[in-house]
């Protein structure tokens, strides 16, 4: 099954708001080292599945409906291979190497920094376009519920 519009949870990507929380947890000083390696699967996994879907659904979409939108849709699809490159590092490291939580600073500060992007600019930017967009494809309804979705 597909992603469910509005959703939020580890199968979908989660919230804008629960990977910020997740980030936030692993980069705190005071968070355990034990509490950082619980936490740090779903900053793996939730980067992961959010991208996925972004690429899959959400690009897709936007690129049909907006082909003026193609060179940020690029951008993005390069951001998020960026990404899950680093993301497929980390999966492969041993938590113990000292390299580890400070490798994972960098996809949580490339993810970050692409949702500071779409809030700001990309989402309002496609809801614009959208409701320009007469009569949207049924796929469009999971989009905009999704650019409306909180952070």
């Amino acid at each position: 099954p597909g992603p469910r519009p509005g959703a939020s949870g580890p199968q979908d990507g989660g919230s804008p708001r629960e990977v910020r929380g997740l980030f936030r947890e692993v980069q705190k000083a005071s968070t355990t080292p034990a509490r950082k390696e619980r936490t740090v699967r779903p900053v793996i996994e939730l980067p992961t599945v959010h991208l996925s879907i972004e690429n899959e659904v959400m690009y897709r979409c936007v690129r049909a409906l907006l082909p003026e939108l193609d060179v940020d849709v690029l951008e993005s699809s390069e951001e998020h291979h960026v990404v899950a490159a680093l993301v497929v590092e980390l999966a492969a490291m041993d938590r113990s190497d000292e390299r580890f939580f400070a490798r994972t600073a960098v996809p949580i500060e490339n993810v970050t920094h692409q949702l500071e992007e779409e809030e700001q600019d990309r989402f309002p930017t496609v809801r614009e376009g959208l409701t320009r967009t007469q009569p949207a494809p049924p796929q469009a309804a999971g989009l905009q519920s999704a650019s409306r979705s909180p952070s």
